[in-house]
This record gives C-alpha cells, structure tokens and sequence, in this order.
C-alpha cells in the first residue's frame, strides 16, 4: 500500500510498504477514505524526530470502511463505515471505565511513562503505524471504532478521530459559566472549533486571538469576536484589549490551542532547533531531563484569565522543565486543566450534532481536499501557513 512516512526533519514522502494485516482476534483493517493532517503531526515534522524512525507511517485522523475483521470481531462487519480515534483505547480497562481514554491502562507506554498509545506519534506513544495510508490495522474492534451512516460525505464525520473531541474537551474542561466569557488562543483546526463549540453551548462572548489573517476571518463569520495578535506589542496591550472587553476582569476561560508551537519565544524556538540536530538518544535525553517549550501562549492565557478562573490547554507541550508563573497562578487562584482528549468519552455528545444537521459547520470545515500523494508538499504548506490552508484531508 501507499503510506506517507516520516524520513527526517521536515521530510516526509510517499512510500510503498507492507499492507497491514490481522494479528490479533479483535483486530479489524479498514480501508481509508479520508485522513487529516493536523497540527500535532507539524510536532513530528518539526521537533519531536528524535522519537520517530525513517518509515513510520504518520497520520491519526483516519476514517473508511471496514475490509476485514477478525475471529473475535462482532461490532462491525466488512462494508461497515467507521471513523478510528486516535487514543488506542481497549475501553474496558479502569481508566477507560472512568472516561479517560488517553491513559488507557491496556496501551500505557510504560517504559516511556507515557498514557495510551497513539496511532501515528511516536515511540513515546507506541510507534503505532498511522492513518495517512490506504489502509490501516484497528486493535480492539468491538470498542474502539466509531461506527457511522453512510450518506454525508467523510467531512461530516471524520473530525470525530480528533478535532472535534479534542475541542469539545477544551471547552468541557474551561468551564465556562452559562452566558459566561472565554478567550481562544490560537485559532487552527482546534481553536476554531472550541470557539464554534463554545458558541453554540452558550458562552456570551467567545474572543479569539491568532494572527493568520484567513484564520481571524473564519472565526469572525461564526460569530467569535477576534483580535488580530499582529497588532498587539509586547507587555500587557493583549491583556488590556481583553480586560476591555471584560469590564476590566479578563475572561472567564482560556483555551490555550497553541501549545508549542508559540510565537514570540526566540530562545525556546532556537533550543529546539538545536536538539533537532542532535542524535536521536542525546536529543531524547535533553528533552526528557532539560526540555523547554515556547510558553508565550500559556504565559498569555495567565495573564488573560480573570481571578478565580480556568485556563483549558489543548495545545501540545512536551518540555519537562517549562518555568510557570505560579505566584501569579496562585495569587489569581487559577485553574487548570490539560490533557489528551478522550475521545471515546464525548462521542455520544457529539454524534448527534453530525446525524441531525451541521451546526458546527463540519461539512465546510476543511480548506483542502488533496490526495494522498500531494501529502508531503501539504505538509510544508501548512507548516508555512500558506495558501489559506487551515485544515487539510487527504483522500487515497
């Protein structure tokens, strides 16, 4: 089969490698029809290689349709169609029974101390193969595929692998009080669709912030107040815009959808790009024990949030020494809450708003349609943010 895989930083190609097959009685191999790029993978492109092997396939945003199933399988059946989170999930272990999903005790990285696998990202989560291929091997078919109507096209559904979830969880974990306020860091796939959940669950004012003009303009047509990070200095003028608009407090929530990935953090940006030259075991080594990340985003949210309120990161992180402004933290008595989402637990409040109509706009929610083979230049595009790609799937 045809497979994007991962050849080094910032090189990704199409490869022919073996077609999955079944290896265990509940496995299920599913056909791909639609498979996104999201902005964790651009993590895999661009920091996190040390972790990852010239071949591995990437990808964990995958739907299609069931081609075989084995012995033990009786929840879906060959030309059944079904969308595959990206949390490997077993969904009877304690962890699963207490709806976190992302810290599956059947799949822990143990060795790693890391929470359940994760189809397509590293050995950190199981250098599990992914799902930007034409065909992919499912563990635990009678519990973790999500089995959807045929009908609407892949777009309606295919967000429930990952974006809609991670989201829904973001906005879930912010916390935000009926009619209440939330601030939306970043606005790529994600952020604008926590501000788009956010609005349709009630919060009276939803302000996002990025600095991709395409990205401010989406979120403004779906009703989020948006401010233009370009045109904001350094100190406190972000704040203040936002305090403006709060009667002086600062949102309720934050969501921080940026992780990472942060502008404005020269040293942090220059500390990865040196660990990115190092040998995969030194680059581990320094991550694990001295890693830093660019907090620009989550210094923001701190500043941003009102007293007594919530931060909600759904962003990515991956350093293991980020230096964090508790004082402020504390002085403010913020909460916080993070993780990866669970995706299984928020499937049956999400379903219904894909059978039942489109209030969250799914069906135009992709800027790109492109095939399978044009997924490495994908790849550069979107980490250039050019040619108003937002959110990119690729069809084999």
């Amino acid at each position: 089969m045809r497979a994007l895989t991962y050849q080094g930083k910032r090189d990704v190609r199409m490869e022919t490698v073996p077609d999955p097959r079944i290896q265990d009685p509940t496995d299920i191999i599913v056909k791909i029809t639609s498979t996104g790029i999201c902005g964790s993978d651009l993590h895999l492109y661009e920091v996190l290689g040390p972790y990852l092997d010239p071949g591995d396939i990437l990808g964990h945003e995958p739907m299609g349709i069931v081609e075989e199933v084995g012995p033990e399988v009786h929840s879906v059946a060959p030309g059944d169609r079904v969308v595959i989170p990206f949390n490997v999930s077993c969904g009877h272990c304690y962890m699963c029974g207490q709806g976190l999903h992302s810290q599956c005790e059947t799949t822990q990285v143990r060795e790693r101390g890391s929470g359940a696998a994760l189809f397509g990202y590293t050995k950190l989560y199981g250098q599990v193969p992914g799902g930007q291929a034409e065909y992919l091997r499912v563990p635990f078919g009678n519990d973790l595929p999500i089995k959807v109507p045929h009908g609407p096209s892949d777009d309606r559904f295919v967000y429930l692998s990952d974006v809609l979830p991670t989201a829904w969880q973001a906005v879930e974990y912010a916390d935000i009080p009926p009619g209440g306020s939330v601030t939306v860091l970043g606005l790529g796939p994600i952020g604008a669709m926590a501000a788009r959940i956010a609005i349709h669950r009630g919060a009276g004012l939803v302000i996002g912030v990025d600095l991709v003009p395409d990205r401010l303009d989406r979120a403004s047509a779906y009703g989020a107040t948006c401010l233009d990070l370009r045109r904001y200095g350094k100190g406190n003028d972000l704040g203040d815009a936002v305090r403006n608009l709060t009667d002086g407090r600062g949102t309720d929530a934050v969501i921080d959808a940026v992780g990472m990935e942060a502008h404005g953090a020269p040293v942090a940006k220059a500390a990865h790009a040196a660990v990115g030259l190092l040998p995969d075991k030194a680059a581990q080594r320094l991550m694990e024990t001295v890693g830093i990340d660019r907090l620009t985003a989550l210094h923001t949210a701190v500043d941003l949030v009102r007293r007594g309120g919530t931060i909600s990161v759904s962003g990515v992180y991956g350093g293991s020494a980020d230096p964090m402004p508790m004082l402020t933290m504390f002085d403010k008595q913020i909460q916080l809450r993070m993780g990866q989402a669970n995706v299984k637990r928020w499937v049956d409040d999400l379903l219904p708003l894909l059978v039942d109509g489109d209030p969250l706009g799914v069906d135009s929610f992709a800027t790109h349609h492109l095939p399978l083979e044009e997924g490495p230049q994908a790849y550069e595009t979107f980490r250039e943010k050019a040619d108003g790609m937002i959110k990119t799937l690729l069809v084999p």
